[in-house]
């Protein structure tokens, strides 16, 4: 099997929500896997002299039109939330648990966080939505709760971004295939013409 692709997130990255729109069949076209990494890119856990994309910049009038035209050119459903800027870690949190034993689960879910900002408006960082949502993708409400208060989820997570952050990203979304890196869903026919040709 060739090498795949790691694609890293952040919940509250509508670019993020483009790109796992898409990823999946773009490995499937290619004969690879795609391995999802979720992340938190605020100041909880970024390194000072990391590359940020300022909060903003992320609310500016350009980039409110740049994701619903980009969304309306892949045909994908979208609706600007009104508070973008939500706090990810809880989220971040639960994927990792179920990543860790379940990655389809942990992709079901991904995707109704992602849906549930980006097309319906609703409010990701409350432990409530995401309680429903993990419930949704086969979550138990016990488990739920072991993730919300066992500090080890959080060091999970930690150990996750400082990976991640070895590696070399900074931003949302960023793919790694053998060793090359691609920042932002704009990279992705790049990434594709990698996988078909290989490097160039």
């Amino acid at each position: 099997m060739p090498a795949p692709i790691e694609f890293y997130f952040d919940f509250s990255s509508p670019y993020g929500y483009l790109a796992s729109e898409l990823i999946d069949a773009i490995a499937e076209r290619h004969g690879r896997n795609a391995i999802w990494h979720a992340i938190v890119l605020d100041a909880t856990y970024q390194s000072q002299d990391r590359i940020r994309i300022p909060t903003h910049m992320m609310r500016s009038e350009y980039v409110m039109r740049d994701v619903e035209r980009s969304a309306g050119y892949y045909g994908l459903p979208y609706k600007a939330p009104a508070h973008p800027s939500l706090h990810t870690e809880l989220a971040a949190r639960v994927f990792q648990w179920l990543g860790d034993r379940q990655p389809q689960q942990a992709r079901d879910f991904a995707h109704g966080v992602f849906r549930a900002l980006f097309t319906e408006d609703r409010n990701i960082a409350d432990a409530a939505v995401l309680q429903e949502l993990a419930t949704k993708a086969g979550m138990s409400e016990a488990d739920f709760h072991t993730v919300q208060t066992d500090g080890t989820t959080k060091t999970r997570l930690k150990a996750e971004i400082d990976v991640a952050q070895a590696r070399g990203v900074f931003g949302s979304p960023f793919f790694i295939v053998e060793g090359e890196r691609f920042w932002g869903v704009d990279r992705l026919p790049q990434l594709e013409r990698w996988l078909e040709k290989g490097p160039y």
